[in-house]
């Protein structure tokens, strides 16, 4: 029995709960409560000091509150179903929850890709870093990222509402995301795969060809240091935030690329876990507490 959805407004069974549910839900709390704390800390401290109105810091500032957004859409609703048990969730919103998913997850991915070349003019061509990097142009992205990532989102939406789904209505995963309700679509699912390969290597794989270039010619100037302590300092940085996004993006694109059947999909559950969780909670640390400026300021406010 299938239902098509434009008629219906029958719950979805969201599968991904099982067993340790108190155990779930605890670990959902702490680090929702973390991530929060983190992201609004870092925010405020750059809005406070004066000294941080850079263009590096007004990245991190917009990257604190993408991250505050993104990882509201899905764990507070997370925990509710963790703590009640009732892992039913409506149409509209399994759908609502989709799409700012989405649209958070494309924008932070063109916003790490900026960050990345920020540092990248920065290092590379300090002469002519606050030409480049000026107000207006930093502006201008991060608009642009937030544009790309809402219509990207109507976009995907919007395809994904026209599908037909099955009596049962079963997702097997957390939340609601694109590969998971392909998966549990009954009608033909050939060109919406297309269109999400076709959208992961615009805002997946070209972001991250852009973040790896850039880290690439940070490094070649970094080997040219004399010094070993400011070559292992600058190394230690750069390598933290390499690891987070590489994370954020490999995971990313084998969710939205990978299989979207059988028991490999429990690896795909897990690698949406992986790049919706794990980098807004460690993005504070490795981007901004770790920065001595940041830590000056976060004394002062203290």
């Amino acid at each position: 029995m299938a239902i098509h959805n434009n008629n219906s407004l029958d719950d979805f069974i969201l599968l991904g709960f099982s067993k340790g549910q108190i155990i779930f839900s605890l670990l959902i709390s702490v680090i929702y409560m973390m991530t929060i704390v983190g992201n609004f800390t870092v925010f405020t401290i750059i809005q406070v000091d004066s000294n941080l109105r850079t263009p590096m810091y007004f990245f991190l500032s917009c990257l604190s509150l993408i991250d505050v957004c993104y990882s509201t859409v899905t764990l507070p609703a997370m925990l509710v179903i963790a703590v009640s048990g009732d892992r039913r969730i409506s149409f509209h919103r399994c759908f609502t929850q989709l799409y700012f998913f989405v649209s958070f997850g494309g924008s932070e991915s063109l916003l790490l890709a900026t960050m990345a070349y920020d540092r990248y003019v920065a290092i590379c061509n300090p002469l002519h870093y606050h030409s480049v990097m000026n107000k207006k142009f930093c502006s201008g992205v991060v608009a642009g990222c937030l544009v790309f990532g809402l219509v990207n989102s109507v976009f995907l939406t919007l395809t994904t509402m026209k599908l037909t789904f099955c009596g049962d209505h079963h997702i097997n995963h957390f939340f609601c995301d694109v590969p998971v309700m392909l998966e549990a679509a009954c009608s033909d699912i050939q060109s919406s795969q297309v269109w999400l390969h076709v959208i992961t290597v615009f805002l997946g794989m070209s972001p991250f060809i852009i973040v790896m270039n850039s880290y690439i010619r940070i490094i070649s100037i970094i080997l040219r240091i004399r010094s070993s302590e400011g070559r292992q300092k600058v190394f230690s940085t750069c390598s933290s935030h390499l690891i987070v996004v590489t994370v954020f993006y490999i995971t990313a694109m084998f969710n939205y690329n990978g299989p979207i059947s059988g028991d490999s999909f429990l690896i795909v559950r897990v690698s949406s876990v992986l790049y919706s969780v794990v980098p807004p909670l460690v993005n504070p640390i490795i981007y901004s507490l770790r920065n001595k400026d940041v830590k000056t300021a976060l004394k002062k406010v203290l």
